[in-house]
């Protein structure tokens, strides 16, 4: 019996990830070198994570964290 290995994910630029490493989501804003770089849904500092510890988000992880963002776009200023 082999083991096959795993292509990492590479999510889409836009696209809901989880850092494995941590647990946190974070959306796909680009790369750094080999990383995925991710924002946190609201915004916040943004962090790289290594392409095998980049998970997709699920479809309720995703649901919350638009509703983080729209929370958050209707609180700043215009």
């Amino acid at each position: 019996m082999s083991v096959e290995r795993l292509e990492p994910c590479v999510p889409e630029r836009g696209s809901f990830a989880v850092d494995a490493r941590t647990g946190k989501v974070g959306r796909v804003v680009g790369r750094v070198g080999p990383d995925i770089r991710l924002r946190p849904p609201g915004g916040g500092p943004e962090w790289d994570c290594p392409p095998d510890a980049v998970q997709p988000a699920p479809p309720g992880v995703v649901l919350r964290a638009r509703v983080t963002e729209i929370n958050r776009e209707g609180q700043l200023p215009r």
